[in-house]
């Protein structure tokens, strides 16, 4: 098949060492930089016929990652290429040691739907300047972006180096039949460990950016009005189709009812009505409909209302959950925000630690010690102090999940280094060899090991 070929090819031309160029990494992702920035518009356009999503949302959470980190890339990738020292123990002197980052190979990224930008071409661009060779699968669900993708890669780069292959499960089911040197999958972890069996027949080296429930906790020595602010933002962004927004909120129960009021208006401050530009649709039918049903109408505190034609959903509180609920079974991935209240912090942790680990974590306070509880406590693949989302944003962090909510992360260097192997050497002098270490043995040769060793 013409997929096989291609991967083929891929091989064959990572064999002939181009990749590993500084020269040749900084020429393709100049280039890629360059196209993303010249087919602006076309990409806006694809993205907003997928769901509607504004030119604003679309440069601020997807494009401006990406050139980001081209930037970061072009800027440091001599560093992080260059062969790091490390101390040379005893027993090895007179030698010196070094780390090598060698480029893995060909790599295979399959990209998510709800940032269908980002999460393609985040990956595609630490493999590419990790020296690697890539094909790329971008989610069909967003059917225009994927083929915005497509258009760009396949008719600017050559095939052998870097290739967008468009299609549905039949061609990612293809695709996970071959051998790739790694592969990075953004997605469900319904989906992760068809992938994650899939790869173990290959031995093939997995990252997997996956979700979860992802808590929000506020208590009463919280800014109130930032914290609603915040939170707000950050969970009806993209309306709620964000691995790592504020699935459920954990409020304490003093400050409840006037946190809920902020809450609400926001909302409305935020103008996310189903004429604005600055709110998404639902992706989907199928996600629209599994939303509603999500929708508990007796515990609505504001929003509940939908559009099935335009795949509208309001922004919606609900009130009085418990942990019990529907909507607390599984991760939302929608603009449908349920509230828990809690009388004892601590006792609000053990609750979220009796689930499975969350891609993202947010606690508002201005206590040190609710701070260090919150740290040294839980698991989560990372999160905020007094704000949501935006931890992303810093190429210096590592970006990745814990648990069911990911295997590895990458961003900055940990990009780099997720599409790397770290190659150990060792150096020796070829003078003064002892012969301790060889035969015959004897006792005193083995107090000397000991003592060496």
């Amino acid at each position: 098949m013409e997929i096989e070929r291609i991967l083929l090819s891929q091989r064959d031309f990572f064999k002939t060492q181009q990749t590993k160029s500084l020269a040749f990494r900084k020429m393709y992702l100049e280039k890629l930089k360059s196209l993303i920035i010249s087919n602006e518009n076309m990409l806006y356009e694809a993205i907003n016929k997928d769901f509607g999503k504004s030119k604003f949302d679309t440069f601020t959470t997807e494009l401006s990652f990406i050139l980001n980190d081209i930037n970061y890339y072009i800027k440091n990738l001599k560093s992080l290429s260059k062969p790091k020292k490390v101390r040379t123990n005893l027993v090895n002197q007179l030698g010196n040691s070094k780390v090598y980052a060698d480029p893995l190979g060909c790599i295979l990224v399959i990209g998510a739907w709800n940032y269908p930008y980002q999460l393609s071409l985040s990956p595609i661009i630490a493999a590419m300047a990790a020296g690697n060779c890539c094909i790329l699968k971008p989610s069909e669900i967003a059917e225009h972006t994927m083929k915005a993708m497509a258009s760009i890669i396949n008719e600017n780069f050559p095939p052998e180096y870097l290739y967008v292959y468009e299609g549905g499960i039949e061609e990612t089911t293809s695709l996970l039949q071959l051998k790739f040197d790694k592969i990075f999958f953004t997605g469900s972890t319904k989906v992760g460990k068809i992938v994650y069996k899939a790869a173990a027949e290959h031995l093939t080296p997995v990252t997997l950016e996956l979700g979860g429930k992802s808590p929000a906790i506020v208590t009463k020595n919280a800014n109130l009005e930032i914290a609603a602010k915040r939170i707000v933002w950050g969970k009806f962004l993209n309306a709620g189709q964000t691995c790592v927004a504020p699935d459920y909120l954990l409020v304490e129960e003093t400050i409840q009812e006037q946190f809920l009021e902020m809450l609400r208006k926001y909302i409305k401050e935020f103008k996310y009505d189903q004429d604005s530009e600055q709110y998404t649709r639902i992706i989907n039918q199928k996600n629209f409909q599994r939303l509603v049903r999500l929708i508990d109408k007796e515990k609505i505190y504001s929003g509940g209302n939908f559009d099935e034609e335009k795949l509208y959903i309001e922004p919606t509180i609900l009130n009085h959950i418990d942990w019990n609920d529907d909507i607390m079974q599984e991760e939302i991935f929608g603009p449908l925000l349920p509230v828990i209240s809690f009388q004892n912090y601590n006792a609000a942790l053990n609750s979220i630690l009796e689930l499975e680990k969350p891609l993202a974590a947010y606690l508002f306070t201005n206590d040190s010690e609710e701070k260090e509880n919150f740290t040294r406590k839980l698991s989560f693949g990372g999160g905020c102090i007094n704000d949501t989302v935006m931890h992303l944003s810093n190429d210096h962090l590592p970006f990745g999940g814990v648990g069911s909510s990911g295997i590895g992360n990458y961003h900055g260097k940990y990009g780099f280094e997720t599409f790397s192997h770290q190659k150990a050497v060792l150096e020796k002098v070829t003078w003064g060899e002892p012969n301790i270490k060889y035969p015959p043995y004897s006792e005193k040769k083995l107090s000397w090991i000991k003592k060496l060793m």
